[in-house]
């Protein structure tokens, strides 16, 4: 480890290379509940692309394994270190390098929150859509990634829609550059999109060019209330064959609308068993709700409750973000499914969850971005009792054979990691695991980038 560190040392600042196992013991897991995590030789902390040019070069000279990282928001265990490892923190490559208002386009170093992007382009009169609820934290490379998504997924679609081009070190240290900076382009295989989604076990993104769009108008909400998951289900279905196009479509369940109100007082309906919240950010925002309003009603809704301004709307989708902190609060550990079906398929979806639930005994809130059918089921369980950690295992796993029996996939946004590597070569099947892996041999020949995830 002394060797390495040294060698390491020669190519970066002595403050972007810690060995301290407490420091280090810092860097060794994301957010996810019962993913093993090693122990890290080294953490690196590189500000420029050659810097990590440097890391990878040093990485393969010496056969050592590396964990590239962002702030370590994801719920997979993609960013956990393995033993021995580099832990390869891009959080210092923070900068917003150029905003381009003709092309809609920006030009950003891997570390850049999520949020801080937002905010710089809004100020331009530009509007980046993908936000995950972890905005104000995650970092672009970590959405990236992961292929990240969030509340606007409905109508502006996920991460992968807005990367037009990519610079990454390679396991070997040399750079590539892939995509374009033009709107179109087709020119041989699009790497690019190979790389959205990797969980960095092809290379090291260090600059990303990414689609802008316009900013949209304010949005208005409205919350409908609903006696069963089948009528909400049903009210989704109907919203999006009448052609609607909300700005955000999401549901929350029984579980986790009393979670929310115990947790912040908001005064939701406690006797609802489902509760959708709806948004546009249209010319006229508040006829397309009075519509949306209509198709409520008629599939069930008890009561439709529209919002009169952005700030009451702002209040209504606050109570959404709050539902994974509220659950978690419940027993203090969760394991967070991420299960995305037809939409069609939501119903029996929710309520095969709710009988799992039941089944072990467990608390099970979900949350879902009905738009687009990804489900959150948040298994929350007392990490402490043995008995309590087998019965979450065993649901959550239940709960990702439902999700395929519905013609679903086993990760919408939040990624394989460790937590789900098993249930990917389910999904995919063995002539799919064996073309994947071929192509991490490709371009991870001695199999050091982020070992141990995805397969």
């Amino acid at each position: 480890m002394t060797d390495l560190a040294e060698r390491l040392r020669t190519g970066l600042p002595d403050d972007a290379v810690m060995t301290d196992p407490d420091v280090t013991a810092a860097y060794a897991r994301d957010m996810a509940s019962l993913c093993d995590a090693g122990a890290p030789a080294v953490v690196v902390l590189p500000r420029t692309v050659e810097q990590v040019q440097h890391v990878m070069r040093t990485a393969t000279e010496l056969r050592v394994p590396v964990v590239p990282q962002g702030a370590r928001t994801g719920l997979s265990g993609a960013a956990n270190a393995s033993d021995g490892c580099i832990v390869l923190s891009l959080v210092r490559m923070d900068r917003v390098l150029e905003i381009d208002t003709v092309n809609r386009t920006a030009v950003v170093e891997p570390g850049v929150v999520n949020a801080v992007l937002s905010r710089a382009v809004a100020e331009h009169g530009l509007y980046y859509p993908p936000d995950p609820s972890s905005w104000e934290q995650c970092t672009i490379g970590g959405n990236i990634g992961t292929g990240s998504g969030g509340l606007c997924c409905v109508k502006y679609g996920v991460t992968a829609e807005y990367v037009l081009g990519l610079e990454v070190v390679l396991a070997d240290g040399r750079l590539l550059r892939t995509g374009r900076r033009t709107a179109k382009g087709v020119a041989g295989y699009d790497l690019t999109r190979l790389f959205v989604g990797s969980e960095g076990t092809l290379g090291i993104v260090v600059k990303a060019v990414l689609a802008l769009r316009p900013a949209p108008r304010a949005q208005l909400a409205l919350a409908a209330e609903f006696p069963s998951n089948a009528t909400a289900c049903e009210a989704i279905c109907a919203i999006m064959s009448a052609g609607h196009v909300p700005s955000l479509l999401e549901l929350m369940d029984r579980t986790t609308i009393r979670a929310v109100n115990d947790m912040t007082r908001m005064g939701l309906p406690q006797t609802t068993e489902a509760l959708l919240l709806a948004a546009f950010d249209t010319p006229d925002p508040a006829a397309d709700l009075a519509a949306l309003g209509e198709l409520c009603t008629a599939a069930g809704a008890t009561t439709v409750v529209p919002a009169e301004d952005p700030a009451e709307s702002e209040l209504l989708l606050q109570a959404r973000r709050m539902g994974l902190p509220a659950l978690e609060r419940i027993t203090g550990a969760t394991m967070i499914d991420d299960v995305a079906v037809p939409r069609s398929r939501l119903a029996a979806m929710l309520d095969g969850v709710a009988a799992i639930a039941e089944k072990y005994d467990l608390v099970i809130g979900v949350c879902a971005h009905a738009g687009d059918g990804n489900t959150h089921p948040v298994v929350c369980f007392d990490a402490h009792e043995p008995d309590a950690t087998r019965r979450a295992r065993a649901s959550f796993d239940e709960i990702m054979a439902l999700g395929l029996e519905l013609g679903g996939t086993i990760t919408g946004e939040h990624g394989v990691g460790v937590l789900k590597k098993d249930w990917l070569a389910r999904e995919l099947g063995p002539v799919g695991v064996e073309l994947q892996r071929g192509i991490k041999q490709v371009f991870d020949p001695l199999g050091l980038l982020n070992p141990g995830k995805l397969f």
